[in-house]
């Protein structure tokens, strides 16, 4: 079970930095003053980043709990 609980803290942490990643991503897209179609595009990229990013670490989180209740 220890292996459910440690694969789990791995993808929960993947996760939370795909999330980071996403925020200084779309932090330094609207810092350099992009026109409205650029940074939609730029945008576009990063919601499926983000949305992956998320689904990972609800996956991980999953994991731990089903470590610690079969614990």
């Amino acid at each position: 079970m220890d292996g459910l609980i440690l694969a789990g803290v791995a993808l929960s942490v993947a996760g939370l930095g795909g999330i980071l990643w996403c925020i200084v991503t779309v932090w330094r897209a609207k810092r350099a003053g992009l026109d409205d179609d650029a940074l939609r595009a730029r945008l576009q990229r990063v919601v499926t980043v983000n949305l992956a990013a998320l689904l990972t670490s609800a996956l991980g989180l999953g994991l731990i709990a089903v470590g610690l209740i079969l614990a």
